[in-house]
């Protein structure tokens, strides 16, 4: 029977995050995952690492702190994570001016020690020109950053896997007992494994997972849909907008490509499986972008559209959109080997969460997250200009918009992503949408990649390029001999 420090159940940020905390720390450890690495909530975010700043609104003021002190660690240590600018018109009916600005001034000392630039008014006309007259009067700027959220899961895990973690996807938790100093857990794998403790991460399962340890939790899960929609650009510009609403959430519009990304939506949901988009959330989101934007969108523009169940904890709060975002760590009473279950959280401060769920288990050893970076973020500390000396080779053959795309992804990875490869032809078969034969495999053997729809909507956002014909041909490719 093999025998593990650590299982974790649940293969979304906090698990990924988990576990490459203890994995850093020398600990032996299983993650299993049912599905596909941020399958579900870790991937379905507004794809934001913020600090919250409608957060202020409810007093979270240490909540936002966290956040901007994670939001300055992963701008440092993940490649992935980069500034976004945000506009915030202001009109008539809105928040009043005064608390807009005392708002972004307690945001920026909150922030204080940061690099990134602190809040202004603006007046720009490239930031003016796409509004509506109504929502020109004022314009208040800041800035936050944006992040790829599944591949962040993704490098979690395979960070912790190159620090001896055995990550297993399409994993499930069928059962757990406590036995003696170890629990002894069975998975749909076949196998039957012991460890010396557990970490239910299974975010919207949380519940479902410690029916199955038979165990009771003091925390309750509220369960919130959150809804975003694709659609053509509605303005031009690498810079994001905030919207607020009549009913008083705001909305965010953010560059997407050469899409718009808009959302989110807060609606009370009784399953995990409820997230699907309904055409009541599509038409809020068309009408939130409208009222301010002279582009104007419909239902029938879309592109694409998501849905995630968040996992919140339940601090009583009757409106949905006031729920806290911090998170619960349960550490259970019972004798014998340990059990934690995480509720809540975000995306933001996950690697936070992580080192404290560890810090709870009493796991020896210094977390060593704060100051490393993820995968393919190493390329600062290359002694030798390598990664440099790289892309001037590969622009010497590879088109402009490939590379860049690549090299965005992978960063100091895009080494072992290429190869050896010294042209196009190298690269082997083209599956579509700029996806070689050599990503391919790199995305099999290193990131856990296993069907299509992982390649194309976790580990890269293809599949919006990508024909149906295409996406077949690959599904069959990846089911063919490998």
């Amino acid at each position: 029977m093999d025998s593990f420090d650590l299982l974790i159940v649940g293969g979304g940020i906090n698990g990924a995050a988990i576990a490459r905390d203890a994995a850093m720390r020398g600990k032996r450890l299983l993650l299993v995952e049912k599905d596909d690495l941020a399958q579900h909530t870790s991937s379905a975010s507004s794809k934001l690492i913020h600090g919250g700043l409608r957060y202020l609104e409810y007093y979270e003021f240490r909540l936002v702190r966290e956040a901007l002190k994670e939001r300055a660690i992963l701008l440092e240590t993940a490649h992935i994570v980069r500034p976004l600018r945000f506009v915030l018109p202001h009109g008539e009916g809105m928040r009043p001016w005064w608390m807009i600005r005392a708002g972004l001034r307690l945001y920026d000392l909150l922030a204080w020690g940061g690099r990134l630039p602190r809040s202004r008014t603006a007046r720009e006309p490239a930031l003016q020109d796409p509004l509506r007259s109504e929502a020109r009067e004022r314009l208040a700027v800041y800035w936050d950053a944006w992040v790829d959220d599944a591949r962040l899961v993704v490098l979690n895990a395979v960070d912790a896997a190159e620090h001896g973690a055995e990550i297993a996807t399409r994993t499930e938790l069928l059962s757990a007992h406590r036995s003696g100093d170890f629990w002894q857990a069975t998975l749909s794998d076949g196998r039957t494994i012991e460890a010396a403790a557990v970490v239910n991460a299974a975010g919207p399962w949380v519940a479902d997972v410690l029916g199955r340890l038979r165990e009771d939790s003091r925390g309750k899960v509220r369960l919130i849909k959150g809804s975003h929609i694709v659609v053509p650009r509605l303005y031009a510009g690498d810079h994001a907008y905030i919207l607020q609403q009549p009913d008083g959430r705001v909305v965010f519009a953010l560059p997407y490509g050469e899409l718009s990304l808009v959302g989110t939506t807060d609606i009370p949901v009784e399953r995990p499986e409820d997230a699907t988009v309904s055409r009541e959330e599509i038409d809020y989101l068309c009408e939130a972008v409208n009222r301010y934007f002279v582009k104007q969108t419909s239902p029938a523009e879309l592109v694409w559209s998501y849905s995630g169940v968040r996992s919140l904890y339940d601090d009583g709060a009757a409106d949905a959109k006031a729920v806290t975002r911090d998170y619960r760590l349960e550490l259970d009473d019972d004798p014998g080997p340990k059990l934690l279950s995480v509720f809540g959280g975000k995306i933001t401060t996950a690697r936070a969460l992580a080192e404290e769920a560890v810090g709870l288990l009493g796991m020896r050893g210094r977390s060593r997250t704060r100051s490393s970076w993820l995968p393919g973020g190493e390329m600062d500390d290359l002694w030798d200009d390598s990664y440099e000396l790289l892309l001037g080779r590969l622009e010497q053959w590879m088109p402009e918009d490939l590379l860049g795309r690549l090299a965005r992804q992978y960063g100091a990875r895009l080494a072992d992503v290429v190869g050896k490869a010294a042209s196009m032809d190298d690269l082997g078969r083209h599956f579509g949408a700029g996806l070689y034969e050599a990503e391919l495999r790199y995305l099999r053997e290193k990131e856990f990649a296993r069907t299509a729809e992982d390649i194309l909507w976790r580990r890269t956002k293809l599949g919006l390029r990508m024909t149906k014909a295409e996406a077949d041909a690959l599904e069959a490719a990846l089911q063919g001999p490998s």
